[in-house]
């Protein structure tokens, strides 16, 4: 099964990018090492695909019907999408990628279930919503918590970086339970991977994919959006961690990156509109739009020209 190359393929590209969205900011404020976090979301990603990873399968199961060959193309096209976007420091969306191969697919093959893709749509549009408010509340409900606890200035910074290393720890979880399904989903689709090995698989391409190179993007969410501290940093995790496992739960892929630039942004209000860097969140709803697109387009200039040349 040479096809299921595409699906790991895709799984490291997540890795690589979604990484940044559960230890970004903790980096980026020093609290945390890069290869501590590395490590621990490598760990935790396996665990949430393991655990809880099958649900999404099902999501992209009823999107559209295709076979293995076909799998392999929606893979590869999302894979060189999120690639590209990695390479120029984005944060994207690796479900929108998927999802833009599965619709260019369905729509050759006149088998798209737009029921479906309705639901995944809206979800879409509530996860960087849902996150900013998650955020907001957060914000002044575990600020309220620390100003009534007197913190010596050493107690305070131990407690946040355990904070941001337990909220990393449980968005990496969630990530890897939402998202496990974006990697080796249309291959569980086409009925070639059972779910539970399609969790195994895609959670370690996705782990594989943080230790290598997830270095780069964790910069553009963690300090290039809004300045964040230590306290803003761990509310934002542990904001998109808790919107991203709500989705899991609902059984709806979801992007981590719209999460964790949600929370950003939630924050960014707190603090005043003029913390937020326009130029860069310019970029990254650029990479959002562009993501499917892109995607689309691969997946149909591929497929049309197979099927044209008889090799499917």
């Amino acid at each position: 099964m040479w096809q299921l190359i595409s699906g790991v393929f895709l799984g490291w590209s997540l890795g690589a990018n979604d990484a940044s969205n559960v230890f970004g900011t903790a980096v980026a404020s020093r609290m945390v090492k890069f290869w501590t976090a590395a490590v621990l979301c490598s760990v935790f990603v396996l665990l949430g695909a393991l655990l809880q990873g099958t649900g999404g399968m099902h999501t992209y199961k009823g999107l559209s019907t295709y076979g293995l060959n076909f799998a392999f193309i929606v893979s590869l096209s999302a894979a060189v999408t999120v690639t590209i976007m990695t390479i120029w420091g984005l944060p994207v969306s690796t479900s929108q990628a998927v999802v833009g191969s599965m619709v260019a697919m369905g729509v050759l093959r006149n088998s798209i279930e737009w029921g479906g893709l309705t639901k995944v749509v809206l979800c879409w549009v509530g996860t960087p919503l849902g996150a900013m408010l998650v955020a907001i509340l957060l914000y002044f409900i575990l600020g309220e918590i620390f100003n009534r606890i007197d913190f010596s200035l050493f107690m305070y910074d131990k407690v946040l970086r355990i904070g941001l290393i337990a909220a990393g720890s449980y968005g990496a979880y969630a990530l890897g339970a939402n998202n496990v399904a974006n990697v080796t989903g249309p291959f569980v689709a086409s009925g070639e991977l059972s779910p539970s090995m399609g969790a195994l698989i895609g959670g370690l391409s996705i782990g594989l994919g943080i230790l290598t190179f997830s270095r780069n993007v964790m910069m553009t969410v963690g300090a290039g959006l809004v300045k964040l501290n230590a306290f803003s940093a761990f509310v934002v995790v542990l904001s998109e961690a808790i919107t991203v496992h709500i989705y899991a739960e609902v059984g709806v892929p979801v992007s981590t990156s719209q999460a964790v630039v949600g929370a950003v942004l939630g924050i960014g209000i707190i603090r005043g509109v003029k913390t937020v860097n326009t130029s860069t969140l310019v970029k990254i709803i650029f990479g959002w739009i562009g993501t499917p697109a892109v995607s689309f387009g691969l997946t149909w200039g591929i497929t049309a020209a197979v099927l044209k040349l008889g090799i499917l």
